[in-house]
């Protein structure tokens, strides 16, 4: 029997992380998600899912020191930046640019202050890029922000609301590892020929920027922004499921109940109501909309996905949806850093095979 995309075949152990669809259950190194988010910060879970446990006050700061010095761009890598075409997309500059890191420093087997250095300059080049392609002056990182904080500064030079950096921060940890997704899975297959970290995470980009794996909630979006201007909630989204449209941001792939990132960044987003006009209008849709669909397909069980809230805390920090993708890489660097780190502890080469169907003369 051939499972096509080797789906359901366990290819590897990990320690890392657990999914269960049927129960809407995501864990991080043993803890749910939604712990997590209520009490954890970015840098703190990163650290977790590195190390495999919390850190005290102590590591916490050195982390964090860690994280924000190599937050700085290298003048070469400056000048790649701005000798790449404008019309290459911010995915494929960050491929590029990550590719670019890779030297004589990065050899098997990969180490965690590599994943660290990685993981803080993905935002960097973002920012960079994003500012040159508006023709802004680059806004220089600062040591003295958190991660997401100084990520939100860099894009806009300016402080962000409490709100949007709270907002953002669950959702890039709530995305920054879930299992032997494709581009997890790429991580692991290159580093299993012993390459490099840079490799491994150059590959990982590569196939989170495939519209099947990392495409940005824009038809969220549009669903709000539809709503928005109709000012009738329920009236669109009867409309929609009365001519058979798809609810976007409605039902998953793997969670046939409530998904748990959903289910976190809800939560999160409670404590800013009347903050934000965007994150109050996605709650009310959400309510209304799972009402509607019990209607109209009883039964199916369709709640909200981690992609329906994504778009929302976008839309409301005014974040470009050409930057939705990138904003996800720069969490799920993580995950795949640690993937890899797991990867060279106990390396077997992925080898799997395929069955010849063509004609034989």
């Amino acid at each position: 029997m051939i499972n096509q995309g080797l789906k359901g075949i366990v290819a590897a152990e990990t320690l890392i992380s657990h999914i269960d669809g049927q129960e809407g259950i995501l864990i991080y190194r043993g803890y749910d998600i939604l712990e997590i988010t209520k009490n954890h910060s970015f840098e703190e879970t990163a650290y977790l899912l590195w190390y495999g446990r919390w850190p005290n006050e102590g590591e916490l700061h050195q982390l964090k020191e860690e994280m924000s010095s190599n937050r700085m761009l290298q003048p070469q890598m400056e000048q790649l930046i701005k000798s790449l075409p404008m019309d290459m997309d911010l995915m494929s500059v960050i491929r590029t640019c990550i590719s670019a890191e890779g030297n004589h420093t990065y050899q098997w087997k990969p180490t965690i202050f590599q994943a660290i250095r990685l993981t803080s300059l993905i935002p960097t080049i973002i920012a960079f890029r994003k500012r040159l392609l508006e023709g802004k002056p680059f806004v220089y990182p600062r040591t003295d922000l958190t991660h997401v904080e100084n990520y939100l500064y860099m894009l806009t030079g300016e402080m962000p609301k409490q709100a949007h950096i709270q907002a953002l921060e669950t959702y890039m940890i709530l995305t920054m590892e879930h299992g032997m997704n494709a581009s997890t899975f790429s991580a692991r297959v290159t580093a299993s020929t012993e390459s490099d970290l840079v490799s491994a995470i150059t590959s990982a980009i590569g196939t989170m920027k495939g519209p099947l794996h990392g495409g940005a909630p824009s038809e969220v979006i549009e669903l709000l922004d539809e709503i928005s201007k109709n000012g009738d909630i329920e009236k669109v989204i009867r409309e929609k499921l009365t001519i058979g449209e798809r609810l976007m941001g409605f039902g998953h792939r793997i969670y046939k109940t409530k998904d748990p990132r959903a289910i976190s960044l809800k939560t999160k987003l409670k404590e800013f109501v009347g903050n934000d006009p965007w994150l109050d209008l996605a709650m009310e849709v959400e309510d209304i909309g799972i009402k509607l669909l019990e209607e109209y397909k009883p039964g199916r069980a369709l709640y909200t996905n981690v992609e329906f809230y994504a778009a929302a805390i976008m839309k409301a920090i005014h974040m470009e949806p050409e930057l939705f993708t990138p904003t996800f890489t720069a969490s799920r660097v993580v995950g795949w850093s640690a993937h890899v780190l797991e990867q060279a502890e106990n390396n077997v080469l992925f080898r799997p095979q395929s069955e010849y169907v063509g004609p034989i003369f």
